[in-house]
């Protein structure tokens, strides 16, 4: 073994390998010879076995690569299409089970698009944290085309064989009909509205008028409309995902959990054997329907009818009491050798001044929104209650960090109407198309409640709750406050801001949300995209 520091200066001990060996480890990692390295062009489950082996063994990665796992490599992978998964379960039996599968499924992951799935959908498969999601845009995407012949919504079987499918496929035609002529008059309007300066781009004007249009008119878009998702994630959140859409009410969730587990066992066969399993997954699914179906049952019998009364659009419903002292006891806890008990009782003590020289030091000054102070945030919380326009919902429920839960989206709460939508004479199609959906959700409730959501526009309003601590909340209200975000969820974020700042009384902690941005533009995508063609523009100068 040979030794290298010219980089680290620390006397780094570089293994010795055979010729063999080099051609193996050259196909699979990305240097021989340094301590930081990365695998590559190997199938997902060696690589989970490959760790869970490392953790309880005294070699190298690279050792234990060429030591056990090289048939693995030198053979064709397994593939569900072959029929040929015989190593790759004998290797989950002789590693997985062995060093305990629920922490090795987080090694391994997998990318999957789910294609023409309902908004419906989208938000269920987005409902886990530890996964990476990219969905489909409404606000660059216009909605006024006609793939195949139809319309972009889906058709749900259990409605499709009901005696309201004509009422179904009739109402929500003619909702898109709406969409797609009121889109031209809206541009042109925005256009008269937002004419182009000198300093604009003919290119970065139109996309802003474009992306503006579709945030406003998305409103009239259905639960039903449907998107394109990318997921990537590890095995583990696959089967959590997977356990809770074969578990749904909706025919389209079961049906999608069906189609992703048949995909994902074509690439991490061995992480996902327990979904389908009587004994494990199957189970587990069982229980959240029975757990879901009596709540529900317990809480009809508790409420009833019970209306909900008017109420804000944002409401900070808990917070914690004592922020500016637990705070900085977070921030100093890694600083001194005092127990949390000897610490706080000594923060107690410090003057308001003494504090916020704590919180001074500790924020420091944030070049940008990136620049995140560390998790002494997390000690304080906030929960809102929400009561938005469904878009808003789909935009800030993405957010990983918070807890989200929602209620059925319904009519029950009416529906918001943009300004612009008058000012642009498109009052009448708009409240036809809002009121032919409220009618499509009244005949469609009795009978089927769980489907009647995909008639429901997204400028209806949903009750939903958000629950966060302080360091997401930044994250959030900096992001989703930006002059280029969708109106209605910077309003609410806005409002968020202030009632950390005055309800909860927490100043330093809206203090350190440098960012927010609390002004209100009038066309919001414009400075972004004049951003984006100084970037193309200089991009082009570098390579021609």
């Amino acid at each position: 073994m040979g030794s290298s520091d010219a980089e680290t200066g620390h006397p780094y001990v570089v293994e010795d390998f055979t010729a063999d060996e080099q051609a193996l480890l050259g196909r699979h990692v990305t240097n021989l010879d340094r301590p930081v390295f990365a695998l590559v062009g190997m199938p997902e489950v060696v690589k989970g076995a490959l760790f869970a082996r490392y953790s309880r063994s005294p070699k190298s990665l690279r050792r234990l690569l060429v030591d056990e796992f090289a048939q693995d490599l030198t053979q064709p992978a397994p593939s569900a299409a072959s029929g040929d998964a015989g190593r790759a379960e004998r290797l989950y039996q002789r590693v997985f089970s062995e060093y305990g599968d629920d922490s090795v499924a987080q090694l391994g992951g997998a990318h999957v698009a789910v294609e023409q799935a309902s908004n419906l959908l989208t938000k269920l498969i987005e409902w886990g944290r530890l996964a990476a999601y990219l969905e489909q845009s409404t606000r660059y995407i216009p909605y006024d085309d006609q793939p195949g012949g139809r319309w972009r919504y889906y058709r749900d079987p259990d409605v499709m064989a009901s005696r309201h499918a004509e009422a179904y496929t009739a109402t929500l035609d003619g909702v898109f009909a709406t969409y797609a002529s009121a889109l031209p008059v809206l541009r042109q309007h925005l256009a008269t509205q937002h004419p182009r300066d000198g300093h604009t781009s003919p290119r970065a004007w139109q996309r802003s008028l474009d992306a503006k249009a579709c945030d406003l008119l998305r409103g009239l878009l259905p639960a039903a409309t449907v998107s394109n998702v990318g997921v990537f994630a590890s095995g583990q959140a696959y089967e959590s995902m997977l356990l809770r859409l074969r578990s749904h009410e909706l025919a389209e969730a079961r049906q999608a959990g069906d189609a992703l587990l048949a995909e994902l066992r074509q690439v991490i066969p061995a992480f996902l054997t327990r979904v389908d399993r009587a004994d494990r997954g199957e189970a587990s699914s069982a229980y959240l329907r029975r757990t879901r179906d009596d709540t529900a049952a317990v809480a009809a019998e508790l409420l009833g009818d019970a209306e909900p009364e008017a109420s804000p659009e944002v409401a900070l419903v808990d917070w914690t009491p004592d922020a500016d002292v637990s705070l900085v006891v977070g921030m100093l806890y890694p600083h001194t050798h005092l127990s949390e008990p000897e610490l706080r009782t000594r923060v107690e003590a410090m003057t308001p001044d003494e504090r916020a020289r704590v919180v001074r030091a500790y924020v420091g000054e944030r070049g940008n929104r990136r620049h995140k102070p560390g998790r002494a945030l997390e000690r304080v919380g906030y929960r809102f209650d929400i009561c938005s326009d469904y878009g808003a919902f789909r935009d800030l429920q993405r957010h990983r960090m918070a807890t989200v839960e929602w209620q059925p989206l319904s009519p029950r709460h009416g529906y918001d109407t943009p300004a612009e939508i008058a000012d642009a004479g498109l009052s009448s199609r708009w409240h036809a198309a809002l009121a032919a959906q409220g009618e499509l959700w009244q005949r469609l409730h009795p009978e089927l409640p769980a489907q009647s959501q995909y008639a429901v526009g997204f400028a209806y309003r949903l009750r939903y709750q958000l629950q966060l601590n302080a360091r997401a909340a930044m994250h959030l209200i900096e992001l989703r406050t930006q002059p280029a975000g969708h109106p209605t969820y910077r309003r609410i974020a806005q409002r968020m801001h202030r009632l950390i700042a005055e309800q909860a009384g927490h100043p330093a902690v809206a203090e350190m949300m440098r960012f927010a941005d609390t002004d209100e533009p009038d066309l919001e995508r414009l400075e972004a995209e004049r951003r984006a063609e100084a970037r193309r523009g200089a991009a082009e100068g570098q390579t021609g």
